[in-house]
């Protein structure tokens, strides 16, 4: 991760993933987007509010089926590909 993306500054609100936090980040950008309430998004996608709370704040530990649910729900996409094989990299 380069010093730009940790420090915040320039930081968009989708694009590459790279810890639990960058999950959490899009998903509640995600759902503030649309302007959901925790309680609200936790109902609509099948899971707890506590739970929906700790993915957003990129808990290590947060058990993938769920979070998948979630991106699943709330209309987000998850891709996974080779770094040499970027297909978002202009050519």
């Amino acid at each position: 991760m380069d010093q730009e993306h940790e420090s915040g500054i320039g930081k968009t609100a989708y694009g590459r993933i790279a810890s639990a936090k960058d999950l959490g980040r899009v998903i509640r950008t995600k759902r503030k987007e649309i302007g959901m309430r925790q309680e609200t998004a936790a109902g609509m996608t099948g899971v707890g509010t506590k739970f929906l709370s700790q993915l957003e704040n990129g808990k290590e530990t947060a058990e993938l089926g769920k979070a998948l649910q979630v991106l699943h729900k709330m209309g987000l996409e998850l891709y996974v590909f080779p770094r040499n094989a970027d297909p978002f990299k202009e050519r």
